[in-house]
C-alpha cells in the first residue's frame, strides 16, 4: 500500500516496476476503468539522455579531431 502525497504523487512499489520494467524517466499513462485507475507503461521504452542527442552534433571536425579533443590531445 502507498499513500498520495499532497501533490498527487504516489510510489509505485518495486516489484511492480520490476515486472513491468518500469525506471527513471519511463512515460505512464492513467485510464479510468470500471471505478478502478490502470496504470499504463508506455510501449516504446524511455531514451536515455545520450539516446536523445545522439546526432545532433553539427560539425565539421573528423570523428578522429573530435576524439582528439576529447582526450585533450
Amino acid at each position: 500500500m502507498t499513500t498520495m502525497t499532497s501533490k498527487g504523487q504516489v510510489t509505485v512499489p518495486k516489484r511492480l516496476r520490476d515486472a513491468v520494467g518500469l525506471k527513471p524517466g519511463s512515460r505512464v499513462s492513467f485510464e479510468l476503468q470500471d471505478g478502478h485507475i490502470l496504470l499504463k507503461r508506455e510501449s516504446k521504452p524511455a531514451r536515455s539522455r545520450f539516446e536523445k542527442v545522439r546526432g545532433s552534433l553539427k560539425s565539421a571536425l573528423t570523428t578522429d579531431q573530435i576524439m582528439a579533443l576529447l582526450r585533450g590531445d
